[in-house]
């Protein structure tokens, strides 16, 4: 009789598991997105995209961050090789707090160039990851790595499909949306916030990655505004002190929006107070608003 019960009890309790099993599993994908962010330096596309990195990787997709040159420029206390070394191991930090794949290229910071060597390296990166969505910034910048980053992928958006090109590597079947991050330079041409996703409830997980790059957010980039004085030295105060300035950086302007009422609509928009916004590029694949909500599984349906 206690042999019946306890493959009885067993058996329910394995039960249980399984259902518990099939009812998380069902949340997820069946076919997960593959979404490839490219940026000049090792914190770019954790500014430009952290927030929507951490959304699709607690959906079930994958996304992989790609920095163009390896940061060994970015300091005013140290360089070179001991530099690089230390913000390769932030982002691999990084990776482990959004859940994501980060792959650092070794261009010196401040040296890139829109060469065919890297052009066909973005090409490889772009293929190799079987991309759905690439990100990337525009030409518009203040920063030659910057613009030159923007220059190799928008290089690089038509000749993945092409057999021909780096035939070492299969090429895409089908073109990727290529999309560039925000930013607020209104010269040729402003930015244009075609897309913009809500992180109002993931800002703070967005700055749990930002807050590994401590080289940058809390020693190099305050040293340039004068401000290193500011940085408290608390690692809560300080990344408090983080969140509050992404609140600022990811804030609404009557463009951006006029983009969030668009997608989430007037009722659900005046409660978004931080978002990432995107432009779509004209070279690659240009998606209707259908595909759109498809490549964005976290708009509303």
């Amino acid at each position: 009789m206690q042999n019946r019960m306890s493959l009885t009890m067993r058996f329910t309790l394995l039960l249980a598991l399984c259902l518990g099993a099939t009812g998380a599993f069902a949340q997820l994908p069946n076919t997960p997105l593959r979404v490839i962010v490219i940026g000049a330096h090792p914190d770019d596309c954790d500014l430009g995209a952290g927030g929507i990195a951490s959304i699709y990787s607690s959906m079930g997709h994958q996304v992989k961050f790609v920095s163009m040159t390896n940061g060994d420029a970015g300091h005013q206390d140290m360089g070179g090789g001991e530099l690089a070394q230390r913000r390769y191991r932030e982002t691999q930090e990084v990776a482990k707090r959004l859940g994501i794949t980060y792959d650092v290229l070794d261009n010196h910071d401040g040296e890139l160039m829109p060469t065919l060597e890297n052009r066909l390296a973005v090409i490889r990166k772009i293929r190799e990851w079987k991309a759905d969505l690439v990100i990337a910034p525009r030409t518009n910048d203040y920063h030659p790595d910057h613009r030159n980053t923007g220059v190799i992928v928008q290089d690089a958006a038509y000749l993945v499909i092409v057999p021909n090109v780096l035939s070492s590597v299969p090429p895409l079947t089908k073109n990727p949306v290529f999309l560039y991050f925000r930013d607020g330079f209104q010269r040729p041409n402003p930015f244009r916030p075609d897309i913009a996703v809500d992180i109002t409830e993931t800002l703070a997980k967005k700055v749990e990655g930002l807050d590994a790059h401590t080289s940058q957010f809390y020693e190099w980039l305050p040293w340039t505004r004068q401000d290193l004085a500011n940085v408290p030295k608390d690692p809560v105060e300080r990344k408090k002190w983080l969140l509050a300035a992404m609140e600022k950086r990811s804030s609404l302007t009557p463009e951006i929006k006029a983009s969030v009422e668009k997608w989430y609509g007037p009722e659900k928009a005046a409660k978004i107070k931080s978002v990432e916004v995107f432009e779509i590029c004209e070279y690659g694949r240009q998606p209707n608003p259908e595909e759109i909500k498809r490549l964005f599984p976290m708009l509303p349906r």
